[in-house]
């Protein structure tokens, strides 16, 4: 087995975050790979690796960072391969906007599909639509996700309806 997404994050402080992205491929049955990577402190690592994702096999990256949130961008600046955001809070973060605002506000030509403050489930969500536009295996199982989903607000509506109130109109 070969992975096919890569998860990175700046750091394993990151972790807590990042494992829902880790989570949902795994209920997805999608090989990934997962890496701590600083794109200040591994600077190096970080280019050999985006360099070398595509030829490695990978077909999606999920990139994690708070405070200043450069891996990211600094990953989509050197590959051609589809780089998710995952912006953190972190103890060094401006209430997580840095980090949004650094992942969201990348210059033209260098893009990176950014997910909400902490967002790591919807980036493995993400990745998993991706790879389904040319896999029919992922997207049956991502579509059964996503019909479940509509299946739990369905119930819910079902238990708000047993709630009786005297002024409640129906």
């Amino acid at each position: 087995m070969k992975a096919v997404v890569s998860i990175i994050m700046g750091s394993a402080s990151d972790m807590p975050i990042m494992k829902n992205a880790a989570e949902f491929l795994n209920s997805m049955e999608i090989p990934f790979e997962i890496n701590a990577l600083s794109a200040h402190r591994t600077p190096e690592m970080v280019e050999d690796f985006a360099t070398n994702a595509r030829a490695n096999g990978i077909k999606v990256i999920i990139a994690g960072a708070g405070g200043a949130a450069h891996l990211p961008g600094v990953v989509a600046a050197f590959t051609t391969i589809p780089v998710i955001g995952v912006p953190c809070r972190s103890s060094i973060s401006i209430d997580g906007w840095d980090s949004i605002l650094s992942i969201l506000q990348m210059p033209p030509g260098i893009p990176v599909a950014t997910v909400g403050l902490d967002g790591a489930l919807n980036a493995g969500i993400l990745a998993a639509q991706i790879l389904a536009t040319d896999n029919e295996d992922i997207h049956s199982k991502v579509h059964s996700y996503k019909e479940n989903l509509k299946q739990k607000i369905v119930k819910a509506n079902k238990d708000l309806a047993s709630h009786e109130y005297h002024f409640r109109v129906q």
